[in-house]
């Protein structure tokens, strides 16, 4: 597959997505193959391994296993925070924040076939999201969360208008659970982005079944 093809199939699986894993190696990596295959079998699309405090080679180990693993399963695997590690590993994006690396440096990075997510906070962000440069973006946090402790959550008005403004596909995100999703999909979210929801689940492949079946209740708008 030439890259060209290679950064539109990713593309079209991408705006195909509907539920989004955030998760990382740590404390035993040992348990990622599990979570990942049941996350996956359950209805998980995408694969973000997140690690902030692992050294680049140790997150290209991760990265390296996790990106075979996603390709067997049939998932996308982006890299949080680091393009070079993404890059290296074959991995199929890599999603920055607010105050990581800006978007146009990692497009320099990693060329025009991986995909570059960005974290969006408030109305302002995601109408300065470069289509160009950017393939998605994540709202939020909708609630407040112990991932992103000390930011606010922005609640469901901010789905509202990357539902109405946003020049890409976004993923609502931010202490998302069975308990509040269905508020989320009727504020206009059409993708998730769960973290705890599945990864600290005692059947990570029943959560993220369930988790599924509620959003794809929701049909897409075309």
């Amino acid at each position: 597959m030439s890259t060209s093809d290679l950064g539109s199939e990713r593309r079209e699986r991408l705006a195909a997505a509907r539920l989004y894993l955030v998760c990382g190696g740590a404390p035993d990596a040992s348990a990622l193959p599990d979570l990942l295959r049941g996350a996956v079998a359950g209805g998980v699309d995408i694969v973000q391994l997140r690690e902030k405090q692992l050294a680049d080679d140790e997150l290209g180990a991760l990265a390296n296993a996790a990106r075979a693993l996603c390709e067997r399963l049939g998932a996308l695997l982006v890299i949080n925070d680091r393009p070079i590690v993404a890059l290296e590993s074959g991995a199929d994006g890599v999603h920055v924040g607010q105050e990581d690396m800006p978007v146009a440096e990692v497009r320099e990075i990693v060329g025009p076939d991986m995909l570059i997510g960005l974290s969006t906070h408030t109305r302002q962000e995601i109408d300065a999201v470069d289509p160009a440069v950017v393939d998605y973006i994540g709202v939020g946090p909708i609630h407040e969360t112990p991932t992103k402790l000390g930011r606010v959550a922005v609640g469901l008005e901010l789905i509202d208008h990357a539902r109405a403004h946003a020049p890409v596909p976004f993923f609502a995100i931010g202490g998302l659970d069975l308990s509040n999703l269905g508020a989320a999909l009727s504020a206009g979210a059409e993708r998730v982005c769960v973290l705890r929801a599945i990864a600290s689940a005692e059947d990570p492949e029943q959560a993220a079944r369930a988790l599924r079946e509620l959003i794809d209740a929701q049909p897409m708008a075309r």
